[in-house]
């Protein structure tokens, strides 16, 4: 479908948070499936580093895109080579049978920082196509869309949660399940009111520790472990931190949060001691150090950490981080909060 004379009316403008998250992995249908019958749940929040994507008209019969740290590519509508760092936002033009269009992105995060940028770019992306054709935004829709076309990119079994994250934003649990006729995801936000979210900010943390993220090892290396079954009972441990954790912010017992959060991300460590950097197990143990909780987001292996803990006990944390960073040039706090929206769209 030629986009141009849409788009010659009116650029479309969308935007998506990105995720911190605890119990990672578990949204992958390698892992829940044959976890059911501990109700594997995946917590996240979603935060303010925003992903925007925005569609302009460009030449009939080709795709143009570009995105800050990564080459522009233009191709042809017709070309069908997604082995690439954009493979992913072709493929979903593919989808769309969709040309004459230029797709810029556009992320408040780090690149390569572990906090789900590539799969909210494709749920930001996707809105994007819903809007340039008049169809309602529907943030379910929209993030299973996101998630198989990403699965089918990747040649392997995807997660979840970074698309729920980008979609419907917020603080919530996940639950996967598998429903009639697929998959599903049960949504539990844990907070009812907004102030009890906007608190939730003096009792977090997040940064970046200077070295971007690897994850395609570290989660080969959790799903070859888990189908072997020597990874099976750490992973049903997880789901129980999970969901205790999950109680623990709930009932803003921030201290006992932090444990929890501990107990998971050393649990990662033994499976996977590289899940942490030289500066990750620094900030881990400064954290532990300060009686705050501490993990590294996504798969780990480089990108972000974020903390959670006690007001004073944050505030603490944050200056020992921010000293860490005085030799680590790329390392830093990432001012951010957390994000109550999820699919935006400019009008």
């Amino acid at each position: 479908m030629n986009f141009k004379p849409i788009l010659d009316r009116k650029r479309v403008k969308t935007s998506v948070p990105c995720r911190v998250d605890l119990g990672g992995t578990l949204d992958i249908s390698t892992f829940f499936i044959p976890l059911a019958r501990v109700n594997p749940a995946t917590f996240n929040l979603a935060l303010d580093l925003r992903t925007c994507v925005t569609l302009s008209s460009f030449t009939r019969g080709r795709i143009k895109i570009s995105s800050k740290g990564f080459a522009t590519i233009e191709r042809d509508r017709d070309e069908n080579v997604t082995d690439n760092p954009m493979g992913l936002m072709f493929a979903i033009a593919k989808f769309f049978n969709a040309h004459g269009l230029h797709i810029h992105i556009e992320s408040s995060s780090p690149p390569k920082s572990a906090l789900g940028g590539s799969s909210s770019a494709a749920v930001a992306l996707i809105a994007g196509f819903y809007t340039a054709l008049g169809k309602s935004i529907d943030p379910e829709q929209i993030a299973w869309l996101a998630h198989y076309i990403e699965s089918a990119v990747a040649g392997v079994p995807c997660g979840m949660q970074d698309q729920t994250a980008a979609a419907f934003g917020g603080v919530n649990l996940w639950e996967w399940k598998l429903g009639k006729t697929g998959p599903q995801f049960i949504q539990t936000p844990l907070y009812k009111r907004h102030a009890d979210i906007m608190d939730l900010n003096r009792h977090i943390l997040v940064a970046f520790c200077g070295i971007t993220h690897v994850s395609a090892d570290v989660n080969s290396r959790w799903v070859a472990g888990f189908k072997s079954g020597d990874l099976f009972a750490p992973f049903e441990q997880i789901v129980k931190i999970t969901r205790d954790f999950s109680q623990a912010l709930m009932a803003k017992e921030y201290d006992q949060a932090g444990k929890l959060m501990n107990k998971e991300t050393r649990l990662r460590c033994e499976m996977t001691p590289d899940v942490l950097d030289k500066t990750g197990q620094k900030m881990f143990e400064s954290a532990v150090a300060q009686n705050c909780g501490a993990r590294f987001t996504g798969a780990g292996a480089g990108g972000c950490l974020w903390a959670v803990g006690e007001e004073d006990r944050i505030q603490a944390l944050s200056l020992c981080w921010q000293k860490l960073f005085d030799n680590v040039e790329t390392g830093s706090i990432l001012a951010t909060r957390i994000d109550t929206q999820g699919i935006c769209v400019e009008v």
